[in-house]
């Protein structure tokens, strides 16, 4: 009879029935380590006991500050099963932000990864209270190992961990997670264990059977990731660490995953490359590759037998190579944070590796609705799963209640307020509509929907969607706050634009240069107006500006899980932007 699982570490018990050679999986330096669940597990006492001699108990504070490895799910697992609250940092956030959070949620102990992140918090903490300890993975010089703990917790029999489990319920506060938000100072979102432990297990339904091995590298610190880590482990798949951004195609490749889970982002990356190399065929073969993705385009799930039987064979010809190129073992592919084309997913899906569109908040730990076998609507992000609610306001805002919903804002009750009201319901912030009763789909952020001067309103992101089917963009952001119509800032896609480049005969010298070319700048005009048929004339974008340096996380203009910080740009382009406004005028004068 497997254990039953009301707390997150109860996982841990539960992966024992089952043990695995390969639980989970790092690669440092382009090596591959591998605990085995008993490994694994032993790790996790063994730390939890070096935390608890460092005066670590219930409600105590510890914080991860590292890229994915095995290591930080161990951290993770020795501060939750002695009830203390874990606290996840991005690697990549600011100097302030690091201040605000050890301050904020009163840190004692804080694992980093490296080097580069332990020169980047021992200022911090200089500078907010130099008692709290800091423990690295990695050996860096002058700083203390994490295996200092593993040591001492190896060593302390005389610490009954099972009183310290048993210490613990169901409903208290698992991990405060900050916020990083595209506006002001971040908020700490309370979960509870019954929060990641509810959605779980009311998101196993994503999970199709046979998944085996499931390949990680989205950001742990997000609660996407985190839980998808969490399902894994309940659905006994083997968990695979990417060694970083930079290496997810060798790591696919070595680990020939069963799932992974993803932003739309990184999959338009990978369409815009196959799309690269068809256009580099001739002849029959690059006939038959537009056709495949044609036919793709089109794709339903209960296409009818015709349909099936070109599918099969464009499968055979083209996307057996798409599906190689993503390990050719992918039996589902989950994705979040934002929205998904739906182009693009019925081209997943019609090459094979289906793709779960999901949808929630850090708030809401954080699946509201997915989509998933038997139960798909394209350009929705699915039915709500089960023991949750959704409904929609007069406005249009969407609403929803159930176990997933956060225990709170830390220690800021009265934003806590704000968004949960007398009934229980959590506002979301996100304008969307139920289709057909039951499929969700999201439109736009309700704070990020802007009003022209002739008073229509525009909702950005329905718009950026759109405009991001054309390969030659990269990145975009539609504006127009109380102007006369929507412009845009954009960031070509500089790989297609040299190759269109050098078929045109157009000198690709340096990105400042080529953004200012004037066939170049006509091309995008074209590829606007190509969609904007699409809109209502107030919402069309009109004007635009071409950038030369995409938007990054470092840089500050993309939250953690890639979302646009808005305001951020705006004020980094101000200049441009007032330019396009005043040079609209002026061709009018």
């Amino acid at each position: 009879m497997s254990s039953t699982v009301k707390r997150v570490f109860d996982l841990l018990k539960y992966s024992a029935e089952q043990p695995k050679e390969d639980f989970a999986c790092g690669k440092e330096n382009g090596k591959w380590t591998k605990y085995s669940t008993d490994e694994f597990c032993t790790a996790v006492d063994n730390l939890s006991r070096g935390l608890i001699k460092k005066g670590i108990v219930k409600a105590g504070r510890v914080a991860v500050m590292s890229h994915n490895r095995p290591e930080w799910n161990i951290a993770d697992f020795a501060a939750n099963q002695i009830g203390a609250y874990q606290i996840p940092l991005y690697p990549t956030l600011a100097e302030n932000d690091i201040k605000f959070i050890l301050k904020d949620a009163d840190i004692s102990i804080i694992f980093v990864a490296d080097e580069d992140l332990y020169k980047k918090v021992k200022p911090c903490i200089d500078a907010v209270n130099p008692s709290i300890k800091i423990y690295t993975f990695n050996d860096v010089a002058g700083a203390e190992n994490w295996n200092v703990l593993l040591k001492d917790g190896a060593t302390a029999d005389e610490i009954n961990l099972d009183e310290y489990k048993d210490n613990v319920s169901p409903e208290d506060i698992l991990t405060i997670i900050y916020t990083s938000g595209t506006t002001g100072t971040p908020k700490g979102v309370m979960l509870t264990h019954n929060n990641l432990v509810a959605n779980f297990l009311n998101s196993a339904v994503v999970m199709p059977p046979n998944v085996d091995k499931g390949l990680s590298f989205l950001p742990l610190s997000h609660i996407f990731e985190r839980m998808i880590i969490y399902l894994y482990i309940f659905n006994r798949t083997s968990i695979y660490y990417a060694e970083s951004m930079d290496t997810i195609v060798a790591d696919i490749q070595y680990v020939k995953p069963n799932a992974f889970s993803t932003v739309p982002r990184l999959l338009e990356k990978v369409y815009d490359k196959i799309m690269e190399k068809g256009k580099a065929l001739t002849g029959i073969k690059k006939s038959i590759f537009f056709w495949s993705v044609a036919l793709a385009e089109n794709y339903k799930i209960d296409a009818g037998a015709w349909y099936n039987f070109q599918l099969g064979i464009a499968r055979k010809l083209v996307f057996k190579k798409w599906q190689e190129a993503l390990g050719g073992q992918i039996i589902v592919i989950v994705s979040g944070g934002a929205a998904l084309n739906p182009r693009l997913a019925k081209i997943f899906w019609a090459a094979g590796m289906p793709v779960f569109e999901g949808y929630g908040l850090t708030e809401t730990s954080p699946v509201i609705t997915v989509n998933r076998s038997g139960g798909t609507m394209f350009g929705t992000v699915g039915e709500v799963i089960e023991g949750v609610e959704v409904k929609i306001a007069p406005d249009g805002e969407v609403l929803t209640r159930g176990h997933q919903v956060m225990k709170g804002y830390y220690n800021k009750p009265d934003l806590t307020a704000e968004v949960i009201d007398a009934d229980g319901w959590f506002h979301t912030g996100d304008i969307g509509e139920l289709i057909d009763g039951k499929f969700l789909k999201i439109t736009d952020r309700k704070k990020e929907m802007f009003k022209t001067a002739g008073g229509k309103y525009v909702a950005p992101q329905v718009l950026e969607n759109k405009y991001k089917e054309s390969i030659f963009v990269e990145q975009i952001m539609v504006l127009g706050e109380n102007r006369k119509f929507p412009s845009a800032l954009i960031v070509p896609n500089f790989v297609t634009l040299k190759t269109w480049c050098e078929r045109h005969g157009i000198a690709f010298t340096t990105k400042e240069e080529i953004i200012q070319n004037e066939k170049v700048l006509t091309k995008f005009a074209e590829v606007l107006e190509g969609f904007n048929s699409e809109f209502g004339k107030w919402e069309q974008v009109k004007r635009f500006a071409l950038l030369p340096k995409e938007w990054t996380i470092d840089g500050g203009e993309l939250t953690p899980k890639l979302s646009l910080k808005r305001k951020v740009i705006t004020e980094k382009n101000n200049a441009i932007i007032e330019k396009i406004y005043k040079d609209a005028e002026n061709y009018k004068a």
